[in-house]
């Protein structure tokens, strides 16, 4: 795959050098280098924002409120650190900051283990995992 990338790259730089080299070459300054159309080599993909804001939407899609922590009307916010590993699941997950209660804190982990097969984000990630009972 990157030897493909690099001799499409190198391709382009040819062709774009090919109409400024022939113009030199021949003195007629009339072509140009605008007619070289240039492709990316590479798909488009969704930027890092928005890969972040699918792995924070997945892994709240995923939470499972504890029943006795709804029974308690226990809520809050518990950030979770995590990177993604080499199959796309999150890997050495830990929570950096507590929601104030041991029983989210291990229902917030448990949410990005459930969460799947991530987008690819490179590095240790910081994600809140909101607890928050509806009002009815």
């Amino acid at each position: 795959m990157r030897r493909t990338l690099a001799l499409a790259a190198l391709a382009a730089l040819a062709a774009a050098a090919a109409p400024r080299a022939l113009a030199e070459a021949s003195g007629d300054a009339r072509v140009s280098v605008a007619a070289v159309q240039m492709l990316d080599a590479l798909p488009s993909a969704p930027s890092v924002a928005e890969r972040l804001a699918e792995i924070r939407r997945r892994i709240q899609a995923a939470l499972v409120y504890p029943t006795a922590a709804r029974r308690r009307g226990l809520e809050g916010v518990a950030r979770v650190q995590f990177q993604i590993g080499v199959e796309g699941r999150a890997d050495a997950i830990s929570v950096v900051r507590s929601s104030g209660h041991p029983l989210l804190d291990r229902a917030a982990r448990e949410s990005v283990v459930a969460a799947g097969v991530l987008p690819r984000v490179y590095g240790r990630l910081q994600v809140p995992v909101q607890f928050a009972l509806e009002e009815d």
